[in-house]
C-alpha cells in the first residue's frame, strides 16, 4: 500500500455550505479511500489557509488519481496536489538502489568533473 499527502483548498462556497451543514466530512473522505481499496490514516487542517492535509494509504497512483478525480468533480475546491511519500525505509532502499547503478550509469560530463577534482 502506498502513502500519499493530498492537500485540498476548499473554496468560499465550500466554507459557507461547511458553517451551514457542519457533517463530518472524514468518513465521507474515509468512505471514498475505501471504495477504492485504500484507507484513510487522517485529516489535518492548515491554520494560514484552511486547507485540508488528507493522508491516505492507497494501492496506486491510479487509484490516488481516480480519488482525487471523484473529489474533484464536485467543484468545491480551489486547488488539489497530490503527493506519494515514502518511510525512512523506503528512503533507505531508493538510495541503495540508485548506488547500485554506479557500475551502469556514467553521468554525462563526468570525465570533466574527474579533471577538476
Amino acid at each position: 500500500m502506498l502513502k500519499f499527502v493530498i492537500i485540498m483548498s476548499y473554496s468560499s462556497a465550500s466554507w459557507a455550505r461547511m458553517l451551514k451543514v457542519p457533517e463530518d466530512r472524514a468518513s465521507e473522505v474515509a468512505h471514498l479511500m475505501e471504495y477504492f481499496h485504500g484507507s484513510l490514516e487522517a485529516i489535518y487542517w492548515e491554520v494560514e489557509t484552511g486547507s485540508a492535509f488528507v493522508i491516505a494509504n492507497l494501492p496506486d497512483s491510479v487509484s490516488a488519481a481516480a480519488v482525487i478525480t471523484a473529489a474533484t468533480r464536485t467543484g468545491a475546491f480551489t486547488d488539489v496536489r497530490v503527493h506519494e511519500v515514502l518511510t525512512q525505509a523506503q528512503l533507505r532502499e531508493v538510495v541503495a538502489l540508485a548506488q547500485s547503478s554506479d557500475k551502469v550509469y556514467c553521468p554525462p560530463g563526468r570525465a570533466a568533473t574527474k579533471r577538476d577534482v
